[in-house]
């Protein structure tokens, strides 16, 4: 297989990963307790959480490597700010930490392959 096919197929994977993440997120957000502190922290979540996959569609469709690289890494920004509200969620007792660690541990996992990819970017320059 060439390495443009090889691409590709990663930029689908990452594609769809974003998009379970955010799909993921959206079912947490409404398996949330009522309360205000929930909801506060909750809409938080939702809100950067889906955010990640639309900054990467947005990378795909980049016009240069300059546009790339800071759509990529905007989606980090949102996946460091999710992660940061997920800890919150389990920290203040509001969720028990079983029921977020596969969620924190793909965005993780996530992180790193748009961590690649904008390292990858910024070589080809």
């Amino acid at each position: 297989m060439n390495e443009a096919n090889v691409d590709a197929r990663a930029e689908r994977d990452l594609q769809a990963r974003t998009k379970a993440f955010a799909l993921r997120v959206i079912k947490l957000y409404g398996s949330l307790p009522k309360t205000t502190e929930a909801q506060v922290i909750g809409k938080q979540v939702l809100r950067s959480g889906t955010s990640v996959g639309a900054h990467y569609r947005e990378a795909m469709r980049a016009r240069s490597t300059a546009e790339f690289i800071s759509k990529v890494e905007g989606g980090l920004q949102e996946l460091e700010e999710t992660a940061y509200w997920l800890e919150l969620l389990v920290e203040s007792e509001i969720v028990v930490p079983a029921k977020l660690t596969n969620l924190l541990q793909e965005a993780r996992e996530v992180t790193a392959m748009l961590v690649a990819s904008a390292r990858t970017a910024k070589a080809k320059r």
